[in-house]
């Protein structure tokens, strides 16, 4: 029987998990990989490629880069191709309607939620800093919409304690290379049917931005917990003192009955302890301008401080 073929389009770590799970299955033809272009990066503002081109690369499929989709001569080379699937993966590019009919069966994509929650470019962050304790990832077939496609398969995984942004992304990421290898045989052997979202009970997922970073000292430290953990590793959750940025990175709650104005320092000898809308947060991580990340009680040894004093501005 002839291997289902496939062009994969995705970008970014997320991305390669699901190229390497159907790589490994040898159950498809992947006839095309397709990446964003490859951007500088680092201080020598080197052009670097793409996650999932260096993957690509790397098991000798073929790479296309186009700076959009939408140009004649991509969708021209994909009708060449026209294969069996798209797969689409954190791509960074939207397909156009013309592009969506290119697939024989479907144009498949795997996000990072328990659809219809968290459509949208942030789901795994979101979920975090909602204080979600589940959450999970959907295959769907795509359309024009923004993550409004028929569901395909769902898998949910509990979000732990400790879990940062980047610890969730690569549980599902791994988690979406599975779903992947069982929905395209589930889509062409009829086990799998597409569902309609129900648009009533979607939320949206928006972008994070750098200034959503800045702590506010007023909510409850359970969700400045929740939200220091879905901003880590980027954009980072950061305060200040006297006008200096503080640069947060670990932290815990504490359940401390006070009266203290939030952002309080309570605690800031040995250990950093602030105190909150409701209860407090103790710093375990943390950073300042131009210095290195290290413990609290490395930090306060080079930084003295005194309680009362108030971060924040």
């Amino acid at each position: 029987m002839e291997r289902p073929s496939i062009i994969f389009m995705g970008t970014p770590d997320f991305a390669v998990s699901a190229l390497k799970a159907l790589h490994e299955s040898k159950l498809f033809d992947i006839r095309l990989v397709v990446s964003q272009p490859d951007r500088p990066k680092g201080r020598g503002r080197k052009l670097e490629p793409t996650p999932v081109k260096a993957y690509a690369q790397s098991v000798g499929y073929p790479v296309e880069q186009p700076e959009s989709v939408k140009s004649e001569a991509f969708i021209e080379l994909a009708k060449t191709i026209a294969p069996d699937f798209f797969v689409v993966v954190a791509f960074g590019q939207i397909l156009s309607q013309t592009l969506l009919d290119v697939p024989k069966i479907a144009p498949i994509n795997i996000h990072g939620s328990l659809l219809p929650k968290y459509r949208g470019a942030a789901p795994i962050q979101r979920a975090i800093m909602e204080g979600e304790e589940t959450t999970g990832v959907t295959t769907m077939v795509m359309d024009k919409g923004m993550d409004t496609g028929d569901m395909l398969i769902k898998a949910e995984i509990s979000i732990e304690k400790d879990d940062t942004a980047a610890t969730l992304h690569d549980k599902l990421a791994s988690l979406g290379g599975e779903l992947i290898v069982r929905t395209l045989p589930g889509l062409m052997d009829g086990s799998v049917t597409p569902e309609p979202q129900d648009n009533s009970r979607a939320t949206h997922a928006a972008m994070l931005s750098k200034a959503e970073g800045e702590i506010d000292w007023s909510a409850p430290a359970r969700l400045i917990h929740c939200r220091l953990r879905g901003m880590s590793p980027w954009p980072g959750a950061y305060t200040f003192l006297d006008g200096k940025r503080l640069r947060i990175h670990k932290a815990e709650t504490q359940e401390l009955s006070h009266d203290a104005q939030p952002g309080t320092l309570m605690s800031c000898h040995n250990e950093l302890v602030v105190a909150t809308g409701e209860g407090a947060i103790k710093i375990l991580e943390l950073q300042g301008d131009g210095g290195k990340r290290m413990p609290a009680e490395a930090f306060l040894r080079g930084n003295p401080m005194e309680p009362g004093q108030i971060l924040g501005r």
